[in-house]
């Protein structure tokens, strides 16, 4: 009786298949038949037109609404267009069976032949179906499907601040950024601020920035500090700020002052270093970041294009402030040189910026902010922070968007 089943299920399957190709090969095949006729209608269709219009140019004529001189005018050129209308349709009708005979049979043959081709290669009918609901209740490590089956509680219980306090890690990890955005909101709302939930909340709107902290996100984070006045997360970004806003003895005491107060094996410490040397100070003494190092920490980040590498923060502890700022200018030309070869890099047109500036070199600042307006136009937002940036930083704009 199953094999009985089995073999009407297939069998209606391939019915379905053949009804839908034959529906297909006619949705396509129509317009070429009816191109013909269609034309011959439209042509047929302006020679009536024109022939009522002859018509009631007599009837204006006859009642005096017209000259002669202005009827014979009006009457020539209407039959000039109808000439041409005439002149138009074909001596004889062609055969419709020798009408794109090539297209017809691409669609009647080589199509349904390709994509049965294509599913007998690449198509698994022996498959049992998967329905959401099903898969809803054993999502096992299906992240969509955990994800889904998480969103469908919340739409039935928005309310429930642990799910929304689950979710958003959840959506931040998988760069759904706005609704992580949404989450973390959701979350502290309904469960009040955390240090986790405010740090979580500040990277989201960083990341939607595209790296930029936001003064609502420097504001998150001075709340994360409220609650936890030693959370490293919240002092290094807001350290950050500092460094993107073109302060850079501030950004490098902060820095500085989060070294200090780090365990020597805090897996962010070779980043805070690297902040600090680019900032003009000198990094305090470094570790290997930990290998299960939380990837979220900031020390977990990977290094940007033109950023010291620890070696370079290690070799920077022996070296002269003299030799530290050679060494700084030597790492922003680097980034210069890979912005050159590859200009779609925005973020590393904002760093390139704002080192420059911190170098206290404003012509090369003004250079580099009209070459990344020329990857990143102003009309566009990317543009617009570029823009910012260097009205922040007090480098010209005039000259830049030309």
């Amino acid at each position: 009786m199953k094999a009985r089943f089995t073999y009407l299920g297939d069998m209606l399957f391939w019915i379905l298949v053949a009804a839908l190709t034959a529906a297909l090969a006619v949705i396509l095949l129509y317009p070429l038949l009816r191109g013909a006729k269609a034309a011959d209608n439209i042509r047929a269709g302006e020679a009536a037109v024109y022939r009522d219009q002859l018509r009631e140019l007599d009837r204006d004529l006859d009642g005096g609404l017209i000259t002669p001189e202005e009827a014979d005018y009006a009457r020539a050129e209407i039959g000039r267009r109808l000439i041409a209308v005439s002149a138009d349709e074909p001596a004889e009708t062609p055969k419709p069976a020798r009408h794109h005979r090539f297209t017809e049979a691409f669609v009647l043959l080589v199509l349904p032949v390709l994509g049965l081709c294509l599913y007998l290669t690449t198509g698994r009918p022996d498959l049992p179906s998967q329905p959401l609901e099903a898969r809803l209740e054993n999502p096992g490590n299906d992240v969509a499907v955990l994800i889904a089956k998480a969103e469908r509680h919340l739409a039935e219980k928005p309310d429930d601040g642990k799910g929304w306090d689950v979710l958003a890690p959840i959506y931040f990890r998988t760069m759904r950024v706005n609704d992580a955005q949404l989450a973390y909101r959701n979350a502290i709302r309904l469960l009040g601020p955390s240090p986790v939930r405010l740090d979580g909340l500040a990277e989201t709107l960083m990341a939607v920035s595209d790296g930029v902290v936001t003064e609502e996100a420097r504001q998150v984070l001075e709340q994360s500090l409220t609650l936890e006045p030693d959370n490293p997360r919240a002092r290094f970004y807001i350290a950050l700020s500092m460094e993107q806003a073109g302060r850079p003895n501030e950004a490098r005491q902060a820095f500085e002052a989060l070294a200090k107060q780090s365990p020597s094996d805090a897996p962010w410490l070779p980043l805070v270093n690297q902040h600090i040397a680019m900032n003009g100070g000198a990094p305090a003494g470094t570790n290997p970041a930990a290998p299960g190092a939380d990837p979220a920490a900031p020390g977990a980040r990977p290094a940007a294009p033109g950023n010291p590498t620890q070696q370079d923060v290690a070799a920077a502890e022996t070296m002269s402030a003299g030799n530290q700022q050679q060494m700084i200018r030597g790492m922003v030309e680097s980034l210069d040189a890979k912005l050159s070869e590859d200009p779609n890099n925005f973020e590393g047109w904002m760093r390139l910026v704002r080192s420059y500036a911190v170098l206290n070199d404003k012509d090369r600042a003004a250079g580099a902010l009209k070459r990344g307006l020329a990857a990143f136009p102003p009309p566009g937002e990317q543009g617009r922070q570029l823009l910012t940036l260097a009205r922040e930083l007090g480098i010209a704009t005039e000259g830049a968007t030309q």
